[in-house]
């Protein structure tokens, strides 16, 4: 779990990006907790935007792919604002780094259709239109050679537990791309998450023909600063 002070004009940490291991197991109370530990020791003010690893509808989670089941069915702002003592705005993960990215990085100013994916723990997607954000596509949890959710195969965890070297990574990383590409046939693939960190050990297998990869400008904090965006919009 990540937290920093972003400047949403130019969409630039302006404090340390702290980070603490998430909860185990990752129970509303336990991350609650972990939340407030962080926000805590930025000792800033104001509207604190979170991004969270789940499908989430004005604040409801409905999906625990990466967290504790129990978080289903919770309206996720019950549990932090009363804690924190702050209003939340509440989003996505994937969702913050693809608004990030719209916003301050490689997707700043490209029309039509661009998806980001962030490759962590699992694969996180955010599809945009023209700037604007559609909400909540999983991509993650496609099928591919039999494989549900395929993240569990081609997510950044998949090639940590497997030991797989970057050239094999990144062939995996082809296919879920390439599956990726052909059901939603974007104008711009960014490539995001803790791997972009990375992006020379693999790139070369993740640009091919028709599709069209970048590495995601912002890098890992482009979470962090697409959630403080949000906070921060109209």
């Amino acid at each position: 779990m990540k937290a920093g002070i972003v400047d949403v004009e130019s969409g630039e940490l302006i404090s340390k990006r702290l980070r603490l291991d998430t909860p185990e197991p990752s129970t509303p109370d336990a991350v609650a907790a972990t939340v407030k530990e962080l926000v805590d020791q930025l000792d800033a003010p104001g509207t604190i935007g979170l991004g969270f690893p789940a499908v989430v509808r004005r604040g409801w989670v409905s999906t625990a792919n990466n967290i504790d089941p129990s978080w289903i069915g919770v309206n996720a702002l019950d549990v932090f604002e009363p804690l924190l003592g702050r209003e939340i705005r509440m989003i996505n993960d994937a969702d913050a780094a693809g608004l990030a990215e719209v916003r301050y990085g490689a997707a700043k100013g490209v029309s039509g259709k661009v998806l980001v994916l962030t490759f962590g723990t699992g694969i996180g997607s955010a599809l945009l239109l023209d700037g604007q954000l559609v909400p909540n596509i999983e991509v993650g949890q496609l099928e591919l050679e039999g494989i549900r959710p395929a993240e569990r195969k081609y997510s950044a965890r998949a090639r940590r537990a497997e030991d797989l070297t970057w050239d094999q990574w990144g062939q995996r990383a082809r296919e879920f791309i390439t599956l990726a590409h052909d059901v939603f046939t974007p104008d711009l693939i960014i490539i995001g998450g803790g791997i972009s960190k990375y992006w020379d050990e693999y790139s070369s297998h993740v640009t091919f023909g028709e599709v069209r990869t970048r590495r995601a400008a912002l890098v890992n904090n482009a979470g962090i600063i697409g959630a403080a965006a949000l906070a921060f919009s109209d």
